[in-house]
């Protein structure tokens, strides 16, 4: 018997197909990036320049030049910021008076304590007598059966009420020339936590505004933040 003999076209070699589409589209990806993210790149270098070193030793020295107590505690507030602190919420057993955790931790709580301490006001002292004489008269709200000189005056809302019973209690407003430099407030987050900042001026040609130094996880931070959160209290104390 005869093969039968195939007619037709002869099978063809399947084609490598090319990368060089692929490369040329993330090539075109990268400028056009580069295009559209070049106008913000001096921006951000501005940013980070703006709280430079320099710039807070700056401002620090104006504010101590002033001599009134809330430009030194300002002052004081940004010194803080040139510390580095890794952010630590934890309970701690500390000392008391003038006992503090260890100095590379923190949370926004303890810059305020800290600042406070560098003028000579130990708050872990002055909230711990108001708190063992008005237990009552704090929020009952962290199952405390008593003053706690460990953890009392690392908590917002015990400094709010300290804040507002030994300190002066000032209007809660929108306009930044209500603010003074040294004063604290407080402000409600998105989660429905409390926060505590401190009020210090804007770095370099900024020095009239009103920013804040505050740490809200990621060590001290000196920002134009004032109002970009509730603001739940605003207070002087130790003026």
């Amino acid at each position: 018997m005869r093969p039968i003999e195939y007619i037709g076209a002869a099978p063809m070699k399947k084609k490598r197909r090319s990368s060089l589409g692929g490369w040329l589209l993330m090539v075109f990806a990268v400028v056009l990036g580069g295009v559209f993210l070049r106008p913000f790149i001096p921006f951000l270098k501005a940013q980070t320049d703006l709280t430079s070193p320099a710039n807070v030793r700056e401002a620090m020295e104006s504010l101590r030049s002033d001599g009134d107590f809330g430009s030194r505690l300002a002052a004081s507030a940004l010194e803080r910021t040139q510390s580095k602190v890794s952010y630590d919420g934890s309970y701690f057993k500390i000392e008391f008076p003038y006992g503090d955790i260890a100095p590379d931790r923190g949370k926004a709580e303890d810059l305020i304590v800290r600042a406070y301490r560098s003028e000579g006001i130990d708050l872990q002292v002055d909230v711990h007598a108001d708190i063992k004489e008005n237990f009552y008269s704090y929020p009952q709200i962290f199952s405390s059966k008593g003053p706690d000189t460990n953890i009392d005056h690392r908590r917002v809302q015990n400094l709010q009420r300290f804040f507002t019973r030994k300190g002066r209690a000032l209007a809660v407003t929108q306009d930044a020339e209500d603010y003074s430099f040294g004063d604290i407030v407080i402000w409600q987050l998105l989660d429905g936590n409390k926060h505590i900042g401190i009020i210090v001026p804007g770095p370099g040609a900024k020095k009239t505004e009103k920013w804040v130094v505050h740490n809200i996880g990621n060590g001290p931070e000196w920002e134009k933040k004032l109002f970009d959160f509730t603001l739940k209290g605003h207070y002087r104390y130790g003026e």
